[in-house]
């Protein structure tokens, strides 16, 4: 079988003639010419099989950061996967699976999305799951939805410390639903500020966002009053959470979150250039008809055997459009099988060995850095395994230097807010070792 095989001009004409145009110019004239290249493409002579498979070869080596060492966070992170996910996860039913519409022939995949749920309302505290969301991002989006349509109010507050990304998809999302985002600053130390929400907090408020450890890696203070503060005024507390903190960080639940989402790049997935990741969800059982996607059940058949069905999908498909509470048509079941397996596989205790070793060696190395170079902490605050720092030199410089070395050397800060000028964000996780990490050090010593 060919990878590809190009229409031929007699395939374009039949085809062209089916939808009921005379040529490709006149298929997309709704496309305005501003928009167009209007020239050729710039392709070089036609290559065989053979050297497209070795010329894409090539490209992929450029992309191979395997050689590095990578100090980089930011919502990403490069964790030990143990054997046993890809082991799993490549079963030939698991990888070429569709969606699970007929539960009576899906029930292997509706049994994974089920343990999948019950594995996460575990970790959050929470109620109930559903069976997953594209990627972090989109999840806390979809959480605003689920609030705004929740309490009927048009209004979302949000710190200025939550990922820069994850803003800009929510304020993607929410400016064509005609919901307001309301962004408050921060305190000095980098953290949630409960006066900055007093402020702003009315009976228009439909949800809260808080992510802890926030973007900069900080543990939030002051969550407790910040969920009172929210519930006094009749809104829903959402929790953006790194699902590994909450091995030893307390649970959206215990906190008294209404929502948790987070994504599930940390639990079995691979860095993967960026993607596919996982988003999850959980809430509350008030909420469960108003969750966007889909939630499998468990059930017993005629027989009183043990069996899994599709419980509930509030999506446009299913349902009148106007009560859909989300058009997310399907879940990242893949990845959250990897997920799961992961998850099972560490069980609580390895869950809180890695949520240690993450956080230990993080705070070994920002000693270490704080005690040997030039190096200056951005903010005096707990964190967890990430953390800020600036220096004198430029932080593309310092990044570039590491690079040299064989070390990613984490996030500018500058790219993300122009007031942390010379800030690097630095993240640790547990597959850094001690001469890892005193490399690392030895770098920015040597730095002029």
């Amino acid at each position: 079988m060919y990878p590809y095989i190009a229409n031929t001009p007699k395939d374009e004409k039949e085809m062209l003639k089916r939808i009921g145009v005379e040529s490709i110019d006149e298929l997309f004239a709704d496309i305005p010419k501003d928009l167009r290249l209007n020239r050729e493409l710039d392709l070089k002579t036609a290559m065989t099989e053979a050297e497209v498979t070795r010329h894409m070869n090539e490209l992929g080596k450029k992309n191979c950061t395997n050689e590095y060492v990578s100090f980089v966070g930011g919502g990403v992170y490069d964790r030990h996967i143990p054997s046993v996910v890809d082991h799993v996860i490549s079963r030939s039913e698991f990888y070429t699976a569709y969606t699970p519409y007929q539960p009576e022939i899906s029930q292997g995949t509706l049994q994974v999305i089920f343990e999948y749920q019950s594995l996460i309302t575990n970790l959050t505290g929470l109620d109930v799951s559903n069976a997953s969301l594209y990627d972090g991002a989109s999840a806390l989006a979809e959480a605003a939805f689920l609030a705004v349509d929740k309490t009927r109010n048009k209004e979302i507050i949000v710190p200025d410390n939550i990922h820069p990304n994850t803003m800009r998809v929510v304020e993607t999302y929410l400016r064509f639903k005609n919901i307001d985002l309301v962004v408050i600053p921060t305190s000095e130390k980098g953290t949630f500020k409960k006066t900055a929400l007093e402020e702003k907090i009315s009976k228009n408020t439909a949800g809260v966002i808080v992510q802890n450890p926030n973007f900069y890696g900080l543990v939030e203070d002051e969550i407790e009053e910040i969920v009172k503060l929210t519930h006094e005024n009749k809104a829903l507390l959402i929790m953006s959470v790194d699902p590994i903190t909450l091995g030893v960080l307390k649970s959206p639940g215990e906190y008294g979150a209404d929502i948790a989402v987070g994504d599930g790049q940390s639990l079995g997935n691979g860095l993967n250039y960026g993607g596919p990741y996982l988003g999850f969800m959980a809430a509350t059982n008030k909420l469960i008809r108003k969750m966007p996607g889909r939630i499998a059940g468990q059930t017993v058949d005629k027989d009183g055997k043990r069996g899994f069905v599709l419980t509930l999908q509030t999506r446009e498909q299913h349902i009148r459009r106007g009560k859909a509470t989300s058009n997310i048509c399907t879940n990242q079941a893949l990845n959250a099988l990897a997920a799961s397996v992961y998850l099972v596989a560490l069980g609580k205790k390895g869950i809180q060995e890695v949520a240690n070793q993450s956080a230990q060696k993080a705070h070994y190395l920002y000693q270490q850095i704080l005690e040997k170079t030039d190096f200056k902490p951005v903010f005096d605050h707990p964190f967890f395994m990430e953390f800020a720092i600036q220096s004198d030199r430029s932080a593309t410089d310092v990044k570039s230097e590491l690079l040299k070395e064989g070390f990613l050397g984490g996030i500018e800060l500058e790219q993300c807010n122009a007031k942390f000028k010379n800030g690097l964000l630095v993240a640790v996780t547990e597959k850094r070792t001690k001469e890892e990490m005193d490399q690392f050090v030895q770098v920015l010593e040597g730095l002029k």
